[in-house]
Formats: C-alpha cells, sequence, structure tokens
C-alpha cells in the first residue's frame, strides 16, 4: 500500500521536528501533536489544518499542500513562543524532507499569525507553511 502524500508529508514533518535538538529543549520533550493528550503541559505544538489541491502539469502528476503549525505557551510574555516559531521555521524552511512513496519538491514558510488567545495567558502563534509533492 502506497502512502498518501499528505500523511507521507505530516510524517517527516514530525521527524524533522521532533530530531531538532533545540526545538525539543524549548519544548521540554518531544511535545508535537496532532492531537493533544489530555493534561499535557504548556508549551507544545500541534500539527493542525491542512488543505491540498492538485499541482499536476501536462506531463507530471503533484500536489500542493498549504498546512499550519501552532505553538501554544503560557509563558509570561511572548518570548518562549516566538523563540518556538523561530525554530520551526528553520528546521522546515526549504527542508530536504525525505517522504514515503512521494517526493518532496519544495517546502516554503509563508507567514505567521501572532495571536493571545482569550484566556489572556495563552500565546499562540501559528506558522503557515506551502509544500509541492510528486509521486515516486
Amino acid at each position: 500500500m502506497t502512502h498518501p502524500p499528505g500523511l507521507s508529508l505530516q510524517q517527516a514533518i514530525f521527524t524533522a521536528l521532533a530530531g531538532s535538538t533545540a526545538l525539543v529543549n524549548y519544548l521540554g520533550g518531544v511535545k508535537i501533536f496532532d492531537d493533544i493528550p489530555e493534561h499535557t503541559q504548556f508549551p507544545y505544538v500541534t500539527i493542525g489544518q491542512s488543505f491540498m489541491a492538485d499541482w499536476s502539469t501536462a506531463t507530471d502528476q503533484g500536489r500542493e499542500h498549504l498546512f499550519r503549525i501552532h505553538v501554544w505557551s503560557r509563558y509570561s510574555g511572548g518570548t518562549e513562543a516566538q523563540l518556538i516559531a523561530e525554530e520551526i521555521i528553520q528546521v522546515l524552511h526549504d527542508a530536504a524532507l525525505v517522504l514515503q512513496d512521494n517526493i518532496l519538491v519544495n517546502l516554503r514558510f509563508t507567514g505567521a499569525d501572532v495571536l493571545r488567545d482569550r484566556d489572556g495567558k495563552t500565546h499562540h502563534n501559528i506558522l503557515r507553511f506551502r509544500a509541492v509533492t510528486e509521486p515516486v
């Protein structure tokens, strides 16, 4: 069974982020989730929403992936969230990730939103990325 490109990309992103010593140190462990376990302590990162579209040409198949990574922190001030966000950008922007059953053509950071949640305590950075994949 071949891996769908979206799943292959998400697995490679997780592996790259979990392999960053600086990021793991900022988070106090490998706290990178797509579903947050109950009682998870701040800070942590979630691999969030994604959008996939056909990116084929007349001769080649391809997919465009737009996805978000969320940084969550309750550290006083936004410093912790900003440091974590910057490390994620450094790890993923232009990364040469290895995907199962797919080829990563490119991966780019496209923008971010820096927010404070309604609770007044939680800093929430939303990082946006764009990737293009092709089947092997």
